[in-house]
């Protein structure tokens, strides 16, 4: 066993040195320049997938290939089995899961547009969470019914794009009159992103947690788009005018309006502070 451990040891090492010393035979300056070209290419794939949930499946994809390693290495006879029907359905499976994330990224391409994070000054996004505070007040006193998600780290992309779009400062004016009852958007969610009310009506996925069957559907909704992404999810329910805080999957249910406004800054400004270390 030792031996053929050994072996192998020697094998990867003999391969890497082969690898690298390829890179020594080339003088010409095409060979960096193909370098540079696929670096740019695997980062743009990054900074596309991270908006979408399919940076999860990645992940899962990345530690199945790091599993087939593992157990060639080591001659685990049933794993690579396993793992050998495994990845022979994935291929299979991949197109399929991805379809959404493929289409759209053809049609980035097309247009030749890549779109930035936005960045708001502290200045903005206080401006933003008082204007919020103050229409959600109004709407906890009128009863009005209301979801709101604010984009934070991951992107929504997928619930924007199947909304009304929208590119509007975001106000208590325009808030109130998107949920008036009455209005064509009030149905759906407002989904916030910046400083911008980039659009409403858009349809959420509901948590599927037995725990929350006690909840209206606006409610299951603020959980489900905090299970599948790092957004802050404000809802108003129409029958009790309760003002509720969804973050990480979980509800927090008659929120005062200091705390709203304190857990507003702190998470908006932890996600600020996490786009400057990156």
């Amino acid at each position: 066993m030792q031996s053929t451990l050994s072996g192998k040891v020697l094998d990867i090492v003999q391969n890497a040195k082969y690898f690298f010393g390829n890179f020594s035979n080339f003088k010409s300056p095409l060979v960096l320049l193909d370098i540079i070209f696929v670096a740019i290419i695997f980062y743009w794939i990054y900074l596309f997938l991270r908006e979408t949930r399919a940076m999860r499946i990645l992940y899962g994809l990345f530690f199945l290939v790091a599993l087939t390693l593992i157990g060639n290495f080591l001659n685990l006879t049933l794993l690579n089995w396993i793992l050998k029907y495994s990845m022979a359905m994935l291929v299979v499976a991949i197109p399929i899961v991805f379809q959404p994330e493929l289409r759209t990224a053809l049609e980035k391409l097309g247009r030749a547009r890549f779109i930035g994070e936005i960045s708001l000054s502290k200045e903005n996004y206080i401006r933003m969470i008082d204007q919020l505070v103050l229409c959600i007040q109004v709407m906890s006193k009128q009863k009005i019914g209301a979801l709101i998600i604010i984009q934070r780290q991951t992107g929504l992309r997928e619930y924007i794009e199947n909304g009304t779009p929208l590119n509007a400062a975001v106000s208590k004016e325009l808030l109130l009159s998107i949920f008036f009852p009455k209005s064509p958007l009030h149905d759906g969610a407002v989904i916030i992103v910046g400083n911008k009310i980039v659009s409403a009506r858009s349809v959420l996925p509901v948590s599927a947690d037995n725990l929350n069957s006690g909840l209206g559907t606006r409610h299951k909704a603020a959980i489900g788009i905090t299970e599948n992404s790092d957004a802050i999810a404000l809802v108003v329910s129409e029958e009790t005018g309760v003002v509720s805080m969804s973050v990480g999957g979980k509800i927090e249910r008659r929120i005062a309006e200091d705390r709203l406004r304190n857990r507003l800054i702190a998470l908006l400004r932890q996600a600020k502070a996490t786009k400057k270390n990156d």
